[in-house]
């Protein structure tokens, strides 16, 4: 009777971490004086979104928001980048704020969302280099999207290394080590599910495909994913790269916790967006 209760808690488990995180977003801030997109995706969504152009030969960014959130998570660094001259897209994955989708699948079909996006951000900032941040969630997309040569700069903050990393490590830091024991019955359930293989969903096997210079974020007292966890990341990176570890932060929003360093980091880093004769 136990475990037939402990597979059932387990199938639950795994319907409430996968269902979609849909809500209402509506217009954009004024301080971007931006405006709403659509585009569709091969993940079988219509993306919904914010577009600000910049200064013409400044970049353009893409952002990518965590799991279970939406555009209204990354409109802090649209912000900041905006005002800097970048032009900034924002886009709610597959199944999360205004765009539809049966499932969230921990960046698997949000892989085809960041293609779709960089796609249309490089029809709507035409001749711009093209940057990407990703959160959580957002960095596995676009590390998993494949769609990486029309990136000329990658800011991966907070990324898991593995599906059955991120499943272990929240089941042990929301139910203590013995949990653990339950993440094959979660992991189990996500082909039948979602059909993908946990075998797809290993972004640290992926990221030595990225090409673009890459800049690593992560917390230092991240439990959710360890800082160590984030050094394995970073240690399978091939292009040129740096680490940004942001001292006493935790699993969280790293930009609202660290202010204007991690503005000053990111923008320096995303310095190579921009065209010579912009300056």
């Amino acid at each position: 009777m136990g475990a037939v209760a402990l597979v059932g808690a387990s199938l639950y488990a795994g319907h409430l971490l996968t269902k979609p995180a849909g809500s209402a977003v509506g217009l954009p801030p004024a301080e971007l004086g931006g405006r709403s997109v659509s585009f569709p995706s091969a993940s079988g969504s219509r993306i919904s979104g914010w577009f600000a152009a910049g200064t013409r030969g400044k970049g353009a960014v893409l952002l990518l928001h965590p799991v279970r959130s939406n555009r209204l998570a990354m409109a802090g660094r649209a912000k900041f980048l905006h005002a800097l001259g970048y032009a900034v897209l924002l886009v709610d994955l597959q199944a999360h704020g205004e765009s539809p989708g049966e499932r969230i699948t921990f960046g698997y079909r949000e892989g085809m969302d960041a293609v779709a996006a960089i796609a249309t951000l490089k029809q709507i900032a035409p001749g711009e280099k093209i940057g990407a941040i990703g959160i959580s969630l957002g960095a596995a997309s676009l590390v998993l999207s494949g769609a990486h040569e029309a990136l000329s700069a990658v800011v991966l903050e907070s990324m898991y290394p593995t599906i059955a990393k991120a499943v272990q490590g929240r089941l042990r830091l929301r139910f203590g080590n013995w949990a653990t024991v339950l993440a094959p019955l979660l992991l189990w359930q996500l082909e039948p599910r979602l059909g993908v293989a946990p075998q797809l969903l290993r972004p640290v096997d992926r990221v030595s495909l990225l090409r673009p210079p890459v800049l690593l974020v992560h917390g230092t007292e991240d439990r959710h994913t360890s800082l160590g966890e984030a050094y394995e990341v970073f240690e399978r990176i091939s292009s040129a790269k740096s680490m940004y570890a942001v001292q006493g932060a935790a699993h969280v929003d790293l930009h609202r916790f660290a202010g204007k360093e991690y503005e000053h980091r990111v923008d320096a880093f995303l310095s190579v967006l921009r065209r010579r004769d912009s300056t």
